[in-house]
């Protein structure tokens, strides 16, 4: 897949050292599952595992996010499609120097659309800590609608947290009632 910025395309061997690099930073490990540092050896095994599933597929899928003129690998995106084939979870995670330059709207916007135009599905979930603001602000500008606050729902890094649930329906992203994405 390609946006005008991006191309988002199967994980390669090749793409662990980025992978490794990134997750490593504290700044982006902050409200994801995974610890900075996130050794090499580990973000081969990664690698591994996200060549090998299926987009179309009941189960886990990660796009490799790649900003197509520096042919980098800047984030990724996360995509877990249920066994019905008409519902997903989608999650994001983008490197810090390119947070804020709308790559990650750009690169979720672009999952969206295969997932709701090319394989038919009704909704897709979003979910994250609710002191994220920023993913949370780039759900609600892909006219994700919130759903719900989860009190204390997720221990980790040491502490319970709350998490914001997102939905969004296939009408809403089809019928043009999205917004247009706008650059952070």
């Amino acid at each position: 897949m390609a946006t005008e910025r991006l191309t988002l395309r199967r994980f390669r061997a090749s793409d662990a050292p980025r992978l490794a690099e990134y997750r490593s930073d504290p700044l982006v490990a902050r409200y994801q599952s995974w610890d900075a540092p996130f050794p090499l050896d580990r973000a081969e095994v990664a690698v591994r595992n996200f060549a090998a599933g299926s987009p179309d597929e009941a189960g886990h899928f990660q796009y490799a996010v790649e900003l197509t003129a520096e042919r980098v690998l800047i984030g990724d995106v996360y995509v877990r499609l249920h066994d019905n084939l008409r519902q997903a979870e989608i999650g994001f995670t983008v490197d810090t120097p390119y947070q804020r330059r709308g790559f990650g709207v750009e690169a979720v916007s672009a999952v969206l659309d295969r997932l709701f135009r090319q394989q038919g599905l009704h909704r897709v979930m979003g979910e994250c800590d609710a002191r994220n603001t920023a993913s949370a602000a780039l759900l609600e500008r892909l006219g994700f609608q919130r759903e719900g606050r989860l009190r204390q729902q997720t221990f980790i890094k040491g502490e319970w947290t709350d998490d914001l649930l997102y939905g969004l329906l296939a009408p809403e992203w089809l019928g043009g009632e999205q917004k247009e994405p706008q650059p952070s």
